[in-house]
């Protein structure tokens, strides 16, 4: 009865149940669907890059002109535009996030898998990941006294300091924050939604009545191709303009 409740019960597909339980020093290493699922996401990526790589021809064509496409522009719209002509050295930074948010959510779409952004430990990891670069390049830049002193802005008295500083700090906090949650929130709603049709049809049992629900899965999976371009650009772009302001500081 309990194995019949999990099959249609969206939100058991999220949970993470581990398949090689690895302790180390009171921590739980082990690796579980997410982490499965990252590796065929980075060795697809892999993979498609090298194969592209491999036949380089002077006049591209098929998925050559599909990638080259698509890095002219994330080196456009995502580094140039956003970080200026000297932030072309980000652009293997910037890439890397955009084409593994996008491959983990599409690979997600496969009858089966599962997509990684749709854990927040996944999506947090990759937002401290992006906090913790722009903090180490504000430093490199500027020096540590200069870099945090442009948290407060010129002319401020020192009597504000004590308020201003709080909310500053609360403020960095909140980009990683809203960086994990927004792409945590988007991809897990988007794919219940696509379980609760699939779990309608199960739950029907009939042809004739099913092909609503089928026919929502059909509409949920083409709009979820659609999410996950606009989180993967909408996760790169802060995350480029994050950088932005750790280099070129406004004060």
């Amino acid at each position: 009865m309990a194995e019949n409740a999990q099959g249609i019960d969206p939100l058991h597909h999220f949970e993470l149940h581990p398949i090689v339980e690895i302790h180390f020093a009171g921590i739980d290493l082990s690796i579980n669907q997410a982490v499965i699922w990252i590796w065929i996401a980075v060795a697809t990526i892999f993979i498609l890059l090298t194969w592209v790589g491999q036949t380089l021809k002077r006049f591209p064509k098929g998925k050559q002109n599909v990638v080259e496409a698509t890095f002219d522009f994330l080196m456009k719209e995502l580094v140039v535009k956003v970080l200026g002509e000297d932030g072309r050295p980000w652009f293997p930074f910037i890439a890397t996030l955009f084409l593994f948010i996008l491959i983990s959510s599409l690979l997600g779409l496969v009858p089966g898998s599962f997509t990684p952004a749709s854990n927040i430990n996944v999506t947090a990891a990759l937002a401290l990941m992006v906090f913790f670069t722009v903090q180490v390049v504000g430093v490199r830049k500027h020096g540590l006294v200069a870099y945090f002193k442009g948290f407060v802005p010129p002319g401020v008295p020192m009597w504000l300091l004590p308020l201003m500083l709080p909310i500053e700090f609360i403020g960095q906090l909140a980009k990683p924050f809203s960086l994990a949650v927004r792409l945590f929130a988007n991809m897990l709603a988007g794919h219940i939604v696509i379980l609760v049709f699939l779990s309608l049809i199960i739950m029907l049992k009939s042809y004739f009545i099913s092909v609503l629900p089928v026919t929502g899965v059909v509409i949920m999976s083409a709009f979820e191709i659609f999410v996950a371009l606009i989180q993967s650009f909408i996760f790169t772009i802060l995350s480029a303009s994050y950088l932005k302001d750790a280099i070129h500081m406004a004060h």
